[in-house]
């Protein structure tokens, strides 16, 4: 893009793998998590506006975080464990940082994807979910280690997007749109696609 004039655009490839339909300049692929970097921006934007501290303890707004635990020994045969609690409370920067001690359901520990599973905590939202319960599910299971010892890919970044709405007083959703997405002309940009954009899609693989 030049002076607001777009010079050149081309797509390659195809639309789904084993067919023959040409991949289209203005298909939708679906980001992944390329989210966390838009909910980590949101969060700065809330930070910059001076709605909270970076290290705030996660308790101050989400009262389920409090007094966290870290996981001792886990039965694999009915996905019980113990806990002992942890040295300090999490904080938004370490949220932030993959530094806060939760785990990540589905790809995580083999013991925490049995223990989020078993509380219904999924990596992925399906239907019917409600961001503002998850978290607070979330918030009282056991840590995988105390806060700021390790590095762990986690699901603190949805934690953050639940404190977002808390925050900023709006759905996750509408915060983005409404902040981020309609600003940017982001159009085709969502959780959920609208009707009239399903069909531009691209056919997710998995290997």
């Amino acid at each position: 893009v030049k002076d607001g004039e777009v010079a050149y655009s081309k797509a390659w490839g195809v639309r789904e793998l084993g067919k023959p339909e040409a991949l289209r300049t203005d298909d939708i692929f679906r980001i992944a998590s390329q989210t966390k970097a838009i909910t980590s921006l949101a969060v700065m934007m809330l930070w910059e506006e001076g709605r909270f501290q970076l290290d705030d303890p996660v308790s101050r707004y989400l009262p389920a975080f409090a007094k966290p635990t870290v996981l001792t020994k886990f039965n694999p045969a009915d996905s019980s464990y113990e806990a002992r609690p942890a040295k300090e409370e999490i904080t938004i920067r370490q949220l932030l940082t993959h530094t806060s001690g939760l785990d990540y359901a589905d790809i995580g520990s083999e013991e925490f994807r049995a223990i989020y599973a078993k509380a219904g905590i999924t990596a992925l939202g399906r239907e019917g979910d409600v961001l503002a319960e998850r978290i607070d599910r979330l918030g009282k299971l056991p840590l995988h280690s105390d806060p700021a010892t390790e590095w762990r890919y986690s699901l603190g970044i949805d934690v953050l997007g639940r404190l977002v709405e808390v925050w900023s007083g709006m759905p996750f959703d509408r915060f983005l749109r409404t902040r981020i997405f309609d600003p940017l002309g982001m159009k085709d940009t969502w959780f959920e696609l609208p009707a009239d954009r399903r069909n531009r899609l691209v056919t997710l693989h998995q290997q």
